[in-house]
């Protein structure tokens, strides 16, 4: 009985004075920052160096206690990291089949591809010569689209010539001299190439426009085309070899159907000149070195 009584008058009076301590501890606190702000209104550069060492003597402990919080951001950031590679290997390997796929079914292909051919004595003709040119010009605007080469005669360019880069089919030449060459882009207004839609195989023109996308003209009557048909050349009338990349099919609108090219005119930098021996309706002019007209 005697030691609870003792606890009691002990926290009787322990608890007022604990109240009047926490009461001037903070008015302390308070009277301290007060007093802070005054000294660093009157004595900037003091309190600019005491500040300085507080900095220096906190700053390892903030570091220690720190350091747990960026290890466990580096933690979250590998795990991130590892979900991310977990997630790109399973669409690389989806990727891979797909393509394992489509490798056995080329192969499949092209051994059929070669037994037809040595059943019908297949002629597949001369592999193509080119000659790599740059482009040193371009002398395109509203009325022309054509650019300048830096190879001619010289180099073996002919008049008629397809030139390509690997996208595709660019135009063709126009015009020889000794050490340069005009080629006449698909897109301009006197640009005509026979084309075909590789998946029907429906013949027609692709005629230039000045604009971005030529169109198709002369097509059969009743000639289904649709949006994203690929056009390649047909190789009628002797002047371009068959299969030669063109464009895609972008518009069909009220019978105008245009084509977006596969190459783009504000990229080429080199291009290739094919020589498939073709001479077709082209000609070439009086040759310098015979006098006569080349066909």
């Amino acid at each position: 009985m005697r030691v609870k009584n003792s606890t009691r008058t002990d926290n009787r009076i322990a608890a007022p004075v604990k109240s009047v301590t926490q009461r001037f501890t903070y008015l302390l606190l308070i009277l301290s920052a007060i007093g802070v702000l005054v000294i660093g209104r009157v004595d900037v550069a003091s309190m600019e160096q005491v500040r300085t060492q507080i900095v220096d003597a906190v700053a390892p402990i903030l570091d220690v206690i720190g350091r747990p919080v960026e290890s466990f951001n580096v933690g979250v950031d590998r795990i991130h990291e590892i979900y991310t590679v977990f997630d790109a290997n399973q669409k690389l390997r989806q990727e891979r089949d797909r393509l394992l796929h489509w490798q056995a079914l080329a192969r499949k292909l092209e051994t059929e591809n070669r037994a037809l051919k040595g059943l019908l004595n297949f002629n597949a003709g001369p592999e193509p010569r080119f000659i790599a040119a740059r482009v040193v010009a371009d002398t395109g605007g509203a009325f022309a689209h054509s650019l300048i080469l830096n190879a001619g005669e010289r180099a073996g360019v002919r008049k008629g010539q397809a030139a390509v880069t690997g996208d595709g089919l660019i135009g063709r030449i126009s015009g020889v001299g000794s050490r340069s060459s005009r080629l006449l882009l698909i897109t301009d207004l006197n640009s005509r190439i026979p084309i075909v839609i590789e998946s029907t195989r429906i013949r027609a023109v692709l005629a230039g426009t000045n604009a971005g996308r030529p169109r198709m003209i002369h097509l059969p009557t009743g000639a289904m085309v649709a949006i994203g048909d690929r056009v390649v050349t047909s190789g009628h009338g002797g002047v371009f070899p068959n299969g030669l990349p063109v464009g895609v099919v972008t518009s069909v609108t009220d019978g105008i159907i245009e084509i977006q090219p596969y190459v783009n005119r504000e990229r080429i930098e080199y291009v290739r000149v094919l020589d498939y021996g073709l001479r077709g309706i082209v000609q070439s002019g009086p040759d310098r070195r015979t006098g006569s007209n080349v066909r």
